[in-house]
């Protein structure tokens, strides 16, 4: 199984779990920027929850099936469409050899993830087949998708073999989508409308009182300059309390550091291994898929939440998928 890219649009990397353990090397993680999106795409189409999908950004691209194949599509909604009918989404969907799939205007989100069965078989550089577009590492050739790539898929398991052949036994012209679909509960309107859950970072003693009561009271705007390394954000200037002289230290994905110019930048999946500004703030892990799929223009606020409340909410996450993983067991 596997696609040819007619058009590449925005910004469309193969992203996993990321590289983990190497930043003491000065390597940085990559990954997937909504990992929740990207295990329920993998999911759904028989996959480990760890393996790689195609993340795309804001504008999707254009891609010819070569080969009968199972996807999914979850997180942005970028109006994916296939031989021009609209396909929906969170689902699996069976698609025929010489369908061209392609993405329309961005309704909802920042980031979609394609999963297909089988994975992408790209190789694993350091445990992972994450792309770190700045270093060119990973993925496709270390890059974003162009034009004429191909890119194929792994073995698919029993689960994919079976769930395909059942939707094309009911009749496809171009796809067939399962009457069936699962909940992203943190891309529900209401949850994005939700201020961000953070914890007390690092030096957030050393913030004046005005600026502590400025980032949890007021609201800041997500720039055009953000990107997978690191959202920065334009509002109420966060100052501290005196000049402070820092060692660098680890950096962190979902660290709310502070330059001089008071503008704060929230650390995203790119994240550099080391960092040296103070640190008012961590986002909570449970708000970092929600936080993924805010684009640039966006409004963002934050409220402060105890350690307890942060470890709930994400082992509530972990709840909802496990339980999701068992259900979708007996679907093909």
């Amino acid at each position: 199984m596997s696609f040819k890219v007619l058009s590449p649009g925005l910004m469309s990397t193969l992203q996993d779990f990321g590289r983990q353990g190497y930043q003491k090397e000065g390597v940085n993680n990559s990954g997937a920027m909504d990992i929740i999106s990207l295990r329920l795409a993998n999911m759904l189409v028989g996959n480990d929850e760890h393996e790689a999908a195609l993340e795309i950004t804001l504008a999707g691209p254009t891609l010819e099936f070569t080969a009968d194949t199972l996807i999914a599509i979850t997180g942005a909604d970028l109006s994916p469409m296939i031989d021009g009918i609209g396909v929906k989404m969170n689902r699996p969907v069976a698609v025929v050899a010489g369908s061209v799939l392609k993405f329309g205007g961005c309704l909802k989100g920042c980031r979609a993830y394609l999963s297909m069965a089988g994975g992408y078989d790209v190789p694993m550089v350091m445990g992972s087949k994450s792309t770190y577009v700045r270093g060119s590492v990973g993925g496709y050739k270390g890059r974003a998708l162009a034009k004429g790539d191909v890119l194929g898929s792994g073995q698919a398991g029993s689960y994919a073999r079976h769930l395909l052949k059942n939707l094309l036994c009911k009749g496809a012209r171009s796809f067939r989508a399962a009457s069936w679909y699962v909940s992203l509960p943190h891309l529900s309107g209401k949850e994005m409308r939700h201020p961000i859950g953070i914890l007390q970072g690092l030096q957030m003693g050393a913030f004046s009182d005005e600026s502590l009561h400025d980032l949890l009271t007021k609201q800041f705007t997500i720039t055009n300059a953000s990107d997978r390394m690191g959202y920065r954000l334009e509002g109420p200037r966060l100052l501290l309390k005196e000049p402070l002289e820092m060692i660098s230290e680890i950096a962190v994905l979902g660290t709310v550091q502070v330059p001089a110019d008071g503008n704060p930048i929230i650390l995203m999946a790119d994240h550099q291994s080391i960092a040296g500004y103070p640190k008012i703030a961590q986002v909570i892990g449970a708000d970092l898929p929600r936080l993924a799929q805010m684009r640039p223009g966006a409004k963002i606020s934050f409220r402060e939440v105890p350690l307890k409340e942060a470890e709930e909410q994400l082992l509530e996450m972990e709840r909802y998928l496990s339980s999701l993983k068992i259900t979708l067991k007996h679907k093909a």
